[in-house]
């Protein structure tokens, strides 16, 4: 028999953070062209985030905005009217550039600015905004690769630019920015030339960001990075070499103190898992020393490294994708039974309260997409899940709440489910949102109002309600596999409370309305410490509806839930 343990976490706030491309929220232009410019098809700025937008990303339920893409990346806009070096268009993804090859880590992307010789200055009023709204801010930190032609333009006194004292004769040095292919030009093995009059050249050839170290890239790999070395020798066996400390642990410990010397609130670490955990061990403490209460989130997708980043690391929290997410999704598309759930969080322990949730991101394909569920609908009962079943961060991503497809053909990134993060773009489903700024749902459709309601509803619940934000938690599923009238492939339910607050949580995978009947394991009431009643009036929090159940280890609670849909009884059992 399996059972739950239940953890008290007396967090005043459950995060809920709100992700979201700047270069996408604010274009409002709704004839975009595949693979257009940024003239052709505009470009959102750090502007666009009104005080009247940020207050209705916080009424949503938000706690947290993610600014994805702050600073400044390869682009194949022409920038160098401004002493923005130009860009090779063949190491370039896309027109506007991947946000994850930066090209200046003390800079603002300028494609962000109204006025870009002020750009530093529109995004230190953004992060004033954000703060007046009610929310806090996070950026990315992409600590493992940068842009192959990574040239700053901002370096601030006293600071070296990364390669700038390296000796490209040797492949690896501790003293070295960069891994080096000597003696060797760069040979990718695509067109090298692109729209350019010459092609691209690299002599010697860096390691590429996905750990290719050799000089000839394919279109498949990070082709647009270069690999930052911090000290592990990767041609020899991994060996570490970190005393004394490397100089590339230095000049990345000055980029985060000086992004939160900007009175950011946080960082997303991309793939945090790539840059050794001895780095974060001796970075993030100085950090926080300066700045305490800044958050770290790194995105990690290896299991068997939880553990050593948050412990070692001193992440505050990682990504939650190859278990949560990879299961909610089998789930909701019906190739997984809704008992992988339990097993999912059994298999984290007492990490579970450091993962982040999330059903969608800039790197997943969007619910409502073809590539997905096909319908935002079916998405509705993990959404239930990963926000409500425990304490720790949720996060969804901007226009998830509206049934944003992401099937449009963009240019670079193509019809494949996702959002671009790589082309001038505009989303129809936040154009009809934000409504020229006016925020008055007028120009949305009545499917997109009914889901941003209802991801209101949940979110905002999630700290309203005690029993979410802080409270206990128990598995039901060990007491309802093969059950009358419950299909453990298709339902999920569980237990939250917190003092005389008792949440009983029911979702539904299936698209059929169901009548089920719960069983309540006396366990539950012992560990819960909850009364058995035989009548009990419960409201549903989705609704505001009241009905009758009972509460009986020797008696199945009878419930009626919806197609792709939930119920969230609570009950006061003082």
């Amino acid at each position: 028999m399996e059972i739950a343990t239940g953890t008290t976490q007396d967090e005043p706030q459950k995060i809920i953070i709100y992700q979201v491309l700047p270069r996408l929220f604010g274009n409002s232009n709704n004839h975009c062209l595949p693979g257009g410019d940024i003239d052709t098809n505009g470009c959102g700025k750090l502007d666009d985030f009104t005080l009247k937008a940020l207050e209705e990303i916080r009424k949503l339920g938000a706690t947290h905005v993610w600014y994805t893409g702050i600073i400044e990346h390869a682009t194949q806009t022409d920038y160098r009217r401004y002493g923005i070096a130009h860009d090779h268009p063949a190491m370039v993804k896309g027109k506007a550039g991947s946000p994850y090859a930066i090209k200046d880590y003390y800079d603002v992307d300028p494609d962000l600015a109204n006025d870009v010789p002020k750009r530093m200055k529109e995004l230190e009023n953004l992060v004033r905004r954000t703060h007046r709204a009610g929310l806090k801010a996070l950026i990315d930190f992409v600590p493992n690769h940068v842009a192959r032609q990574y040239q700053p333009d901002s370096q601030p006194d006293g600071t070296v630019a990364l390669g700038e004292g390296d000796n490209p004769a040797l492949a690896f040095s501790p003293y070295n920015n960069f891994y080096y292919i000597p003696q060797t030009e760069l040979r990718a093995q695509f067109d090298m030339k692109g729209s350019a009059a010459e092609p691209y050249r690299e002599y010697p050839a860096k390691a590429t960001g996905n750990d290719r170290f050799d000089a000839t890239p394919n279109i498949t790999d990070w082709y647009e990075t270069v690999k930052l070395n911090y000290g592990v020798d990767y041609m020899n066996g991994g060996t570490c070499h970190f005393s004394p400390t490397p100089d590339t642990w230095q000049k990345m410990l000055d980029i985060l103190l000086f992004w939160a010397g900007k009175h950011i609130d946080g960082f997303r670490c991309d793939m945090a898992e790539m840059v050794p955990v001895e780095f974060w061990q001796w970075a993030i403490p100085q950090v926080k020393q300066a700045y305490p209460g800044l958050l770290f989130i790194a995105e990690v997708y290896n299991p068997t490294l939880y553990h050593d980043y948050l412990e070692r690391g001193h992440f505050d929290y990682l990504y939650d994708k190859v278990g949560l997410y990879d299961t909610l999704r089998s789930v909701a598309c019906g190739y997984e039974s809704a008992t992988g759930i339990t097993r999912c969080w059994q298999s984290l322990g007492d990490m579970n309260q450091r993962m982040l949730n999330f059903l969608e991101n800039h790197d997943e394909q969007r619910i409502a997409s073809d590539f997905f569920a096909g319908d935002a609908r079916k998405g509705i009962p993990a959404l239930i899940v990963s926000a409500c079943m425990n304490t720790n961060p949720m996060m969804i991503y901007s226009g998830q709440e509206l049934g944003e497809p992401g099937m449009d053909n963009e240019g670079f990134s193509g019809r494949d489910g996702r959002t671009t993060i790589f082309d001038y773009w505009s989303m129809d489903s936040i154009r009809r949102w934000r409504g020229k700024g006016r925020y008055d749902g007028r120009m949305m459709t009545e499917e997109q109002k009914y889901l941003r309601r209802l991801y209101q509803r949940v979110l905002t619940m999630c700290n309203e309600e005690a029993a979410i934000r802080q409270g206990l938690f128990f598995d039901l599923m060990y007491a309802n596999l093969r059950g009358w009238r419950f299909n453990e492939h298709r339902q999920y339910a569980f237990m939250r409370k917190y003092e005389g607050e008792l949440l009983l949580v029911i979702a539904n995978f299936d698209s059929q309305p169901i009548g089920v009947a719960v069983n309540l394991p006396s366990h539950a009431f012992d560990f819960l410490q909850i009364p058995q009643m035989e009548s009990v009036q419960a409201t549903d929090l989705l609704t505001g509806i009241q009905e009758d159940i009972s509460l009986l280890p020797y008696k199945p609670t009878e419930i009626t839930v919806g197609g792709y849909g939930a119920k969230i009884l609570k009950v006061s059992v003082h």
